[in-house]
């Protein structure tokens, strides 16, 4: 799946959701190295486990992040 991130630096996330497990995040734009961080930590991790854990992250004064918006992605693919 592809989502257009809102309100945040990185500009599309792209994600699998394979048995409910989360497959081959990535993100274009945002910070480099944080991102492909959050991508390989939630790698092969259950769907509901990886939104509970990045869902109302906040980056500084933004009211939302880029590991926020991957959780909202999550929860729209699985219609949750």
């Amino acid at each position: 799946m592809q989502y257009r991130p809102k309100g945040v630096c990185s500009q599309s996330i792209d994600f699998d959701i394979e048995d409910n497990k989360v497959k081959n995040v990535s993100f274009v734009g945002g910070c480099s190295g944080n991102l492909q961080g959050i991508s390989r930590l939630i790698e092969g991790m259950d769907v509901n486990e990886a939104i509970s854990r990045i869902e109302g992250i906040r980056c500084g004064f933004k009211s939302t992040s880029c590991p926020d918006q991957l959780a909202k992605a999550l929860k729209e693919a699985t219609g949750k």
